[in-house]
């Protein structure tokens, strides 16, 4: 095949393995692609794993199945932070090494299968990934300790009429956490949205820090058991 229509075969994926190149003959689709690496006209993300494409976002979440970009990625990606981050945050059910890809660390956060959902397919560039919707995006930054909660009560504040309360509630829930719960509970009490009633099963009667980043010192809230350090 020329090469002309291979690439044009790479460009229709987000990524590839080398039988795209050689069902029969894997010794020849390496040295096929070794070739074009030094072309610069191939991506290699791993061994076994190739692009034609250059955006780490675009093949992040392509890797492992199932997977889902999350914390700072998603709250980029739906334009609830500004800030611009230099790491790719992966949700995944079992471990995988940090890659770097065009100078981009894409890290794999490992955890149970009961975590990983309230992630969307969205097409972007014309291929479908994978990304946390802006709730889970928040929560996974506070599940996973990715930022401090102080930036999380933040974005709240700024972005709540963007964002389904009923629906933060029901993951919540789904996580069963009873940090994560106290401490957005709350928050949302804070923005005059009582959720306690149905929250109160799951505020275990031990104080915690509302922010996890920061000394446990503060007032403290009888209603959710959180110390007021944020």
């Amino acid at each position: 095949m020329k090469t002309i229509q291979m690439m044009e075969k790479m460009r229709n994926v987000p990524i590839f393995t080398p039988k795209l190149v050689n069902k029969s003959s894997q010794r020849y689709a390496n040295l096929y692609l070794h070739r074009l690496r030094k072309q610069h006209l191939v991506e290699r993300i791993e061994k076994n794993l190739y692009t034609i494409h250059k955006d780490p976002f675009l093949i992040a979440s392509r890797i492992i199945w199932p997977s889902y970009l999350s914390c700072w990625s998603g709250l980029k990606f739906h334009k609830l932070t500004e800030q611009v981050p230099h790491t790719l945050f992966v949700v995944v059910p079992y471990y995988k090494k940090t890659i770097v890809f065009q100078n981009m660390s894409i890290v794999f956060i490992v955890t149970k299968s009961k975590n990983i959902f309230g992630y969307e397919k969205i097409n972007y560039q014309g291929f479908d990934i994978f990304v946390a919707d802006k709730e889970k995006s928040i929560i996974d930054c506070a599940l996973f300790k990715k930022s401090s909660f102080s930036e999380l009560k933040e974005i709240i504040e700024n972005h709540q009429d963007e964002l389904n309360l009923n629906k933060f509630i029901r993951y919540l829930k789904r996580t069963g956490n009873s940090s994560l719960i106290k401490r957005f509970g709350f928050i949302f009490d804070i923005l005059g949205k009582d959720f306690f009633p149905t929250l109160k099963r799951y505020v275990a009667k031990v104080y915690i820090p509302l922010d996890y980043t920061k000394e446990k010192t503060g007032q403290r809230n009888k209603k959710w058991m959180v110390i007021e350090n944020a």
